[in-house]
């Protein structure tokens, strides 16, 4: 099974590394996934259908026997019980949604560290297992990645990136895409903007020395994406992609059955 010290010595290392996005609270699911060969799970607790109970359980199921993957957790917001409860659970990582400055980089750097290099209180409750528990060996087990996905944020990018203590940015694409005038999510207009950011968003990262992921819809985009010098990617989602194969087999069934 990879370790939290393996992932993020990876990650801080700029290797290449890909995971696969989860939205749906099924540890069963997260099992069967770990086991596949990605290097991490995310759990989206911001947007996907997670209690913390189940967040808890598919963490559980992430780190069974067999598995390639730690889990990382997208928390609700740039909170430290937000944050605290998710590397308290077990998370090796933490992304950090809507993170317009370096000062909000900064905030999400402290909520992660223990005093005195943070704010973080005691408690790691699961994560004592196998992350830690003394402090300064969670440091250096866990890693915080704050999303670029606003105008702010994107004008601030390289002030963001050079935040001591920050392991890597992560591109939220529709957000992203909205937030420099796209009129939906996958507005094409505004495609050439959209890939100067995301050349901006890689650059910076890369002059700071730290990671630089992105958000894909399918393995093709991550693939590309990672050619393009990000370092890691997330392949998404559970329940986008079990409704496209569902409709695959059921296309299929229908078609077969008028032969």
């Amino acid at each position: 099974m990879t370790t939290a010290a393996h992932f993020t010595a990876a990650l801080r290392d700029r290797q290449r590394l890909i995971g696969y996005w989860s939205l749906l609270d099924s540890p069963v699911a997260a099992e069967r996934l770990a086991r596949l060969g990605y290097d991490y799970l995310a759990f989206d607790a911001q947007h996907g259908l997670f209690g913390y109970q189940g967040l808890l359980h598919n963490l559980i199921a992430t780190d069974t026997r067999g598995s390639t993957a730690v889990g990382m957790v997208r928390v609700e917001a740039n909170d430290p019980t937000y944050i605290g409860r998710a590397l308290d659970a077990g998370a090796a990582a933490v992304i950090v949604p809507l993170v317009d400055t370096a000062q909000d980089a900064a905030d999400a750097v402290a909520a992660v560290r223990y005093p005195p290099h943070g704010r973080r209180s005691y408690g790691p409750m699961r994560a004592q297992l196998r992350i830690g528990p003394n402090p300064a060996d969670t440091h250096e087990q866990t890693a915080v990645l704050a999303m670029i996905e606003t105008a702010d944020g994107l004008a601030n990018v390289e002030e963001i990136c050079a935040t001591p203590g920050l392991d890597g940015i992560y591109v939220g694409p529709s957000d992203l895409r909205l937030a420099i005038g796209g009129k939906t999510s996958t507005d094409p207009d505004v495609a050439d903007d959209f890939e100067r950011a995301l050349t901006r968003i890689r650059e910076a990262a890369e002059a700071a020395g730290i990671a630089a992921g992105i958000h894909n819809g399918d393995g093709a985009s991550a693939a590309r994406r990672l050619a393009e010098g990000f370092t890691f990617a997330s392949v998404a989602a559970d329940v986008v992609h079990l409704q496209q194969v569902a409709t695959a087999h059921l296309d299929a069934a229908r078609e077969g059955g008028r032969s």
